[in-house]
């Protein structure tokens, strides 16, 4: 969504535009940046160019596409704005070229790059704007640029596998209540009628098959509309504090699907942690954008307290060791890594161990999804057809 601004920043009146996800990211963009909102509103588009827009929206690998070929550009000795020069010479895509064009302008303009990028907390972290401004501030630009792409492309690749992993049973699981559906809203009636005219004796399956199926046949149209107005309510709940909060807490303990969440939300943060630390970030500013770039808020109020102990003087081991979301082999590990003086390095590592523990976990979930998936249609569909055949057979009997 793009956003329209009015603000002050040091007594002066300032205009301009933001995309973002909501309102809320636009003001905190702004107030964590020093400026004095007057105004925010968001800017409405017509329907064709929102259909536009969204078929033709700045995608996750046009980042990264765009952070890998920079860091390759300015590594060869090209300048910024020679760099994003060529990539929108190269951009096929109006919406991404747009995108470049204008970081593109407020670099000429004068400001610095991650300026130019954090007008876009829709495309660019905080923890990707933290990073390039570790590098403008280090004079390593394109070294930082090569660690953020071999960040996002290893978030890409993590993502792919764990949604590929998940593809085959929800699309079982799509198939069978389709299938249950069209049987019972279509077919069924026809049968019922065919019971009917015959006058067979139904037995209690076949009744319960009936009533159901009647009840889909008359209001199938609102079965699909409150199954639509229960999704749309149950992701207005997420979005809320008190659901997010319900939802993120109890769904770790869920068993196998919680591990996975807990284990992934651990992969992000040690990543997280060894880029920053490794890129020269300060400690404390590390564990402020981990705690920004984490979506669990049991993991994001863990981090805030973490951080709180350090600031009082404590190491982030003897710090994470008060809580006991995070494992006692990461607290050791993370112990050890500061007494080396190799904590970036050990923090990689550990977020390898724990892509590998996540990946495990996943395929241990599916082995025991699919053959829950296969017995659930399996007496779904025999109960079906017992429901349809007993009457036919009770036909069949008394004509003998």
């Amino acid at each position: 969504m793009l956003f329209q601004y009015k603000a002050l920043l040091n007594n002066a009146p300032i205009k301009g535009q933001l995309e973002a996800e909501s309102q809320k990211e636009v003001m905190d963009y702004l107030k964590s940046n020093g400026y004095f909102i007057l105004e925010i509103k968001e800017i409405k588009t017509s329907q064709l160019n929102f259909f536009s827009s969204f078929l033709q929206r700045v995608s996750f690998n046009d980042i990264t596409y765009m952070t890998r070929q920079l860091a390759i550009m300015l590594n060869a000795g090209l300048t910024i704005i020679d760099s994003i020069e060529i990539l929108k010479k190269q951009s096929t895509k109006p919406v991404f070229r747009d995108l470049l064009g204008d970081i593109d302008k407020s670099i000429r303009e004068g400001k610095n790059f991650s300026a130019a990028l954090a007008k876009y907390p829709k495309y660019f972290s905080t923890f990707f704007i933290a990073l390039i401004k570790s590098g403008e501030a280090s004079g390593k630009l394109d070294s930082i640029l090569a660690k953020l792409a071999e960040n996002l492309e290893f978030q890409r690749s993590f993502r792919s596998k764990i949604k590929n992993a998940l593809i085959y049973p929800v699309v079982i699981i799509f198939a069978m209540v389709a299938m249950i559906f069209v049987i019972m809203t279509f077919v069924v009636p026809r049968l019922t009628e065919l019971y009917e005219s015959m006058e067979v004796e139904l037995s209690a399956s076949t009744q319960f098959l009936i009533a159901v199926s009647s009840f889909l046949e008359n209001y199938w149209v609102f079965v699909i509309i409150g199954a639509i107005a229960l999704g749309i309510g149950f992701q207005r709940l997420l979005k809320s504090e008190s659901g997010k909060k319900f939802f993120d807490t109890y769904i770790l303990y869920v068993p196998v699907f919680g591990k996975i969440i807990i284990t992934a939300a651990l992969v992000d943060a040690t990543k997280t942690m060894s880029i920053l630390i490794g890129s020269g970030v300060p400690i404390l500013d590390a564990l402020e954008i981990v705690t920004e770039v984490n979506t669990n808020i049991v993991f994001k109020n863990a981090f805030i307290r973490i951080k709180e102990r350090v600031e009082k003087g404590l190491s982030i081991g003897t710090a994470m060791s008060n809580e006991k979301i995070f494992p006692e082999s990461l607290v050791q590990m993370t112990i050890v890594g500061e007494q080396t003086g190799h904590l970036d390095e050990t923090l990689d590592k550990i977020s390898n161990y724990y892509q590998q523990e996540t990946e495990l976990a996943v395929k241990a979930m599916l082995t025991l999804i699919e053959p829950m998936i296969l017995i659930v249609l399996g007496v779904t569909v025999g109960f079906v057809v017992m429901a349809v055949i007993t009457p036919i057979f009770s036909l069949t009997s008394s004509l003998q």
